[in-house]
């Protein structure tokens, strides 16, 4: 199991979407407050919300509580400001991913505590940063992969078309 954590998430949207993945993928959702919204908003239910009952989801109070429940844990941060690129790290099972608050993303004095923790998706041009629940997708998925994607269903129907009819 991973473990996806959004430290003071703004947008209901993208904490709905990221808890989709999280029920997709079995892995936990941590959510550090204040949130930008309450959790039964309209906007949260269509992103995602329907999946809610089925999801792994803590609260917490702030960052202090969220280290205080979870000792030991090893958590990466999700960042513009890394050198490390998400691709580039070997994730253990059980490992913590932190994303940021949409408009200001994880404080800096936070990151500067974890420098060889802190990961980056690699952008062109002048792009600010990726959206959060892509982001989330991305990283999780690279891990999930790097443990062969564990119990996770990994055979499907093979939908067939024959192109030369179309």
């Amino acid at each position: 199991m991973f473990h996806i954590v959004l430290y003071e998430p703004e947008i209901p949207a993208n904490t709905g979407n990221i808890g989709r993945t999280c029920v997709a993928t079995g892995s936990k959702l941590h959510l550090i407050e204040p949130l930008g919204f309450r959790l039964n908003e309209k906007q949260i239910r269509r992103a995602g919300m329907d999946y809610w009952q089925d999801l792994d989801v803590e609260r917490y109070i702030n960052y202090a509580d969220f280290l205080e429940k979870n000792p030991g844990a090893k958590i990466y941060y999700a960042t513009t400001k890394a050198r490390h690129i998400y691709t580039e790290i070997h994730y253990e099972p059980d490992c913590y991913f932190m994303f940021g608050k949409e408009s200001a993303g994880i404080p800096e004095e936070v990151l500067l505590q974890h420098p060889d923790e802190c990961i980056r998706i690699p952008m062109s041009g002048e792009t600010r940063s990726l959206n959060l629940s892509n982001s989330a997708a991305i990283v999780l998925y690279e891990a999930l992969r790097q443990q062969n994607f564990g119990e996770m269903k990994l055979t499907g129907e093979l939908h067939r078309h024959s192109w030369e009819e179309v």
